[in-house]
C-alpha cells in the first residue's frame, strides 16, 4: 500500500486495521503477521514464536510487520525494539531490509535513519540494538513490540536480565524469530512455553514452516533444499535444524549404525598409486617421544596420514562434488617431527604425488606443516589450525560426506589399521555448543582419535575440487598432469 492510499483492513478479531495486509506474504508467513499485528492492535500482550525454515522469508514476514505498525502508530512517539545476536551484521541487515521497504511503500518523505540504528516514521520509531553479551543497551522501551532475531542465538541471561524488562512498562507483544538448535536455547524455551499457553487456552502462538511447507509455495526452493539433503544427508545437524526444523539431539554418537555401514567401500587398499588416478590427503600429526627408543609408543596418539582417491561423479549424479575413496593409511608413533618429515615429503610428493594435503598445524604439528608447505608448495598444502570453529568446520564436512555416500573406506584387510579407524569410528561422541558449532572426539579412556581427525583432514583436502569432479574419469590422467 502506498502513503497515499486510505484502505481498511480487518484484523483477525474483526476490529479495523489502517493498514492491507501485504500481498506479497505468502499464506504461512501472513498468519503469522496478522496474529502478531493483532496482538499488538488489540493490547493483547502476547507472546509468539516463529520458526521456519532457513530462507522461507521470516525475515521479509518481520520487516512487513514493522513498517505496518510504524504507520499505524507514526502518530505517537512511541518505540518498537528489534534485538539481534550482533548488531553488525545482523541487526544492520534488518534494518536496511525495512528502510527499503518504507522507501518502496511511498512513506520515505516522512521517514529518517537516527544514529544508524534506528528508522523513525513521523514519531515512531523502530530501535535496533545488539544482544551480544558485551552490548551496554540498558535504557530503552519497546513500547510497541520486541522482536528477537536468531533468538536461537541470543543467551537467556542477556534477554531476560536487559531485553524482557523493555516490554514491560506496557505489556507489549514479544516475538522470537529462529530455527531450531538444541532445547537450551531462549527459542526453544520459549517454543516449549508457548506451545503449553496453546494448550491450555487454544491461542495460536507458535508459528512454523519447514521446508516442505515452504516449497508448496515455491518450487525452486523446494529444488535447492532437496539438494542439501542430498548433499548432506537428512540426519546432518545443518539440515535438520535449518530446513527440517528438527533440533540436535544433545550429545551422542558422531555415527549411528547406519552411517558407520555407508562409511563401507568395496575397492581394495593400495600400497602405492595407480597412473592417471587423482589424490589427496589428511595428516594428523601425533606427539613425539624424546626419551629414546625405550620410551616410545608411550600412551602418544599416532601421527596418521589418510591418502585417498578423488573419484568424478557421475555425470547423472544430483550432487555434483567428488566421491573420496580412501585407498591408504600411515601411522607412526613417536618418531621425531624431522626424521617424520623425510619420509612424508617424500611419500606425498614423489610416490603419491598428492594433489591437495590438509594437515594439522596446531602446537608441534604447525613446524612439520611449514616444512611440508615448503616441500610440496603453498598451493597444495591446506594448514588447519585447530580452534572450536575449525575442528567444528571439519566435523559438519566429514559428516556431510559420509551422509552423502561420498566417502568411502577400503574393504576390510584384517589389518590394524582398518580396525582402528572403524574402532574410532564407532567410539566417536559429538557435543554440540548454542553457537552452532560441534566437536568430535574419542573418550580419553576409550583411546585416541587420531584416524578419525587425520580421515576429516583429507575431506577437508578435497574442499573446492568440485571442478575436477565434473571431469569424465577417463580424462584424469590428463587433469593429474595438468595439475602437478
Amino acid at each position: 500500500m502506498k502513503a497515499t492510499a486510505e484502505t481498511q483492513a480487518v484484523g483477525v478479531s474483526g476490529a479495523p486495521f489502517p493498514l492491507e495486509y501485504p500481498a506479497s506474504l505468502r499464506p504461512y508467513q501472513e498468519e503469522a503477521a496478522a496474529a502478531i499485528i493483532e496482538s499488538v492492535w488489540q493490547r493483547l500482550g502476547l507472546t509468539f514464536t516463529v520458526v521456519m525454515a532457513r530462507q522461507a522469508g521470516k525475515n521479509e514476514l518481520s520487516a512487513r510487520v514493522e513498517r505496518a505498525l510504524l504507520v499505524a502508530y507514526s502518530h505517537r512517539r512511541i518505540d518498537a525494539v528489534k534485538c539481534a545476536p550482533t548488531f553488525e551484521p545482523q541487526a544492520r541487515i534488518s534494518l536496511r531490509r525495512l528502510w527499503r521497504l518504507i522507501v518502496a511503500d511511498g512513506f520515505g518523505a516522512l521517514a529518517a535513519i537516527e544514529d544508524g540504528r534506528a528508522i523513525r516514521l513521523s514519531r515512531a520509531r523502530e530501535l535496533f540494538l545488539s544482544a551480544d553479551s558485551a552490548a551496554n543497551i540498558v535504557g530503552h522501551t519497546a513500547g510497541l513490540l520486541l522482536e528477537v532475531d536468531e533468538a536461537q542465538d541470543v543467551e537467556r541471561e542477556k534477554f531476560d536480565r536487559e531485553f524482557r524488562p523493555m516490554a514491560a512498562p506496557t505489556g507489549a507483544t514479544i516475538v522470537y524469530y529462529g530455527t531450531p538448535w538444541d532445547d537450551s536455547t531462549l527459542l526453544a524455551q520459549a517454543s516449549e512455553a508457548n506451545l503449553e499457553n496453546e494448550r491450555r487456552d487454544g491461542i495460536r502462538r507458535h508459528f512454523t514452516a519447514d521446508w516442505t511447507e515452504v516449497a508448496r509455495c515455491n518450487p525452486a526452493y523446494g529444488r535447492f533444499v532437496e539438494n542439501e539433503r542430498q548433499r548432506l544427508g537428512e540426519e546432518h545437524p545443518l539440515f535438520r535444524t535449518q530446513y527440517a526444523l528438527k533440533p540436535v539431539s544433545g550429545n551422542g554418537r558422531l555415527f549411528n549404525g547406519a552411517q558407520q555401514a555407508q562409511l563401507q567401500g568395496p575397492h581394495s587398499r593400495q600400497h602405492q598409486p595407480v597412473a592417471g588416478e587423482m589424490y589427496v590427503a589428511g595428516l594428523d600429526v601425533g606427539g613425539q617421544e624424546f626419551g629414546g627408543p625405550a620410551l616410545a609408543g608411550r600412551g602418544h596418539d599416532a601421527t596418521v596420514l589418510t591418502i585417498a582417491r578423488v573419484v568424478a561423479a557421475a555425470t547423472d549424479a544430483v550432487i555434483q562434488e567428488p566421491r573420496l575413496e580412501v585407498v591408504e593409511h600411515v601411522a607412526v608413533t613417536g618418531e621425531a617431527h624431522d626424521a617424520l618429515f623425510a619420509r612424508l615429503a617424500d611419500a606425498l610428493n614423489r610416490v603419491w604425488r598428492v594433489r591437495r594435503l590438509a594437515v594439522d598445524a596446531t602446537g608441534l604439528g604447525e613446524t612439520l606443516a611449514g616444512l611440508l608447505r615448503r616441500a610440496l608448495g603453498n598451493e597444495r598444502v591446506v594448514a588447519v589450525r585447530f580452534t572450536a570453529e575449525s575442528k567444528s568446520q571439519l566435523g559438519y564436512g566429514l559428516m556431510a560426506a559420509v551422509n552423502g555416500g561420498r566417502l568411502k573406506l577400503y574393504a576390510p584387510d584384517g589389518s590394524e589399521e582398518y580396525r582402528e579407524l572403524c574402532r574410532q569410528a564407532e567410539l566417536a561422541r559429538v557435543s554440540y555448543s548454542p553457537r552452532r558449532t560441534m566437536n568430535f572426539f574419542v573418550d580419553p579412556s576409550a583411546g585416541h582419535d587420531d584416524y578419525l581427525v587425520s580421515l576429516a583432514l583429507a575431506v577437508k583436502a578435497a574442499d573446492g575440487m568440485q571442478m575436477a569432479s565434473r571431469i569424465a574419469r577417463g580424462r584424469l590422467r590428463e587433469v593429474s598432469t595438468v595439475l602437478n
